[in-house]
């Protein structure tokens, strides 16, 4: 009975066996409930087919569908001062740190990369919500001064997508320090001359809301992006009123003036490349008229035609000949 035990009952269990499906093969839409398959959902950006809906998006992922043809040179960022204040509440700060950047694999919630949009130079600091809700810090800082410095060396317009929660409470006065610093990082690329817009995705919330997300020269939102300082909740108890609906959201923000445009995340590389096609123009033509001029050509004296030199005498010949002769 070996071969029914060791041969036909294995065969039986393995055809009746139930089949381990991944868990990520189906996500569910927040807004329609709708289950999307995930090669779908990657294809479309992470927007729900059926009702619009925009999920937040990878930075990497992000970086690739702006820059043309998704290729872009990743920017060094500086390091920081880990744990300057010793934080910790119910865990230490250290540890938070080390999960999250196990968790994304990122030093820290901001990624920074350069390449062409529309064949117009750019500079895109992207935020990773996943990190920390994508808190600012130092690393923060230091990433969207890193950006301006290179925007300015490279001659090309400033990008910044904020997804973030606002600053992070673990660094506290520190990462306060930060809306300054960002805020002088975005002068001294406005000085320089070149443009920059900022691209308000969901959530873009406290402090990184109070200081570089709201001074770009084009604001341009995701559709359905909440965008605020404080909490609706936390509006709605201290003025004691209920707030209109839609509110914090990019198309009311549009109505009122605070956001330029609401662009579809599949129609924001064509717009990027419109926006900067017109704003990089003056740059272009400042760059054309600061070229050196070209180097006048010399002039030589030009040589005598024949019918000069025919009607020149012998005698005139030589007395020139004898006087170019003559010592000075």
């Amino acid at each position: 009975m070996n071969w029914l035990t060791n041969y036909v009952r294995p065969k039986i269990r393995a055809l009746y066996a139930r089949k381990e499906v991944p868990d990520n093969l189906w996500h569910k839409c927040p807004s329609c409930e709708a289950m999307l398959f995930h090669r779908d959902l990657e294809e479309n950006l992470n927007v729900c087919q059926h009702c619009g809906f925009h999920m937040r998006l990878d930075p990497i992922k992000r970086l690739a569908s702006m820059f043309d043809e998704g290729d872009y040179q990743s920017v060094e960022l500086p390091k920081s001062v880990v744990d300057p204040l010793k934080f910790r509440d119910q865990k230490r700060y250290t540890d938070r740190l080390k999960e999250a950047q196990t968790k994304t694999g990122r030093h820290d919630a901001i990624v920074v990369g350069s390449g062409l949009i529309g064949g117009q130079p750019a500079v895109v600091a992207a935020f990773d919500f996943g990190f920390m809700g994508g808190s600012m810090g130092i690393a923060v800082g230091e990433g969207i001064l890193a950006a301006a410095r290179t925007a300015i060396a490279q001659k090309a317009a400033l990008i910044v997508v904020p997804a973030s929660g606002g600053a992070r409470m673990q660094e506290g006065i520190l990462s306060l320090m930060q809306m300054p610093r960002t805020t002088i990082a975005v002068e001294m690329v406005k000085e320089a001359g070149l443009p920059y817009i900022v691209v308000l995705t969901d959530p873009t919330t406290g402090g990184v809301t109070a200081s570089f997300a709201m001074i770009g020269d084009i604001h341009i939102a995701e559709k359905g992006a909440q965008i605020g300082f404080a909490g609706a909740r936390v509006i709605e108890s201290t003025i004691r009123e209920t707030l209109p609906e839609g509110f914090q959201r990019s198309e009311y923000l549009q109505e009122h003036g605070m956001v330029d445009m609401v662009v579809h995340r599949r129609d924001l590389r064509p717009t990027l490349s419109r926006v900067l096609t017109l704003l990089m123009q003056p740059v272009l033509a400042v760059a054309t008229e600061a070229l050196p001029a070209a180097p006048a050509a010399v002039q030589t004296e030009e040589p005598r035609n024949q019918a000069e030199a025919a009607d020149e005498t012998p005698a005139q010949a030589g007395a020139e000949r004898t006087g170019s002769e003559q010592p000075a």
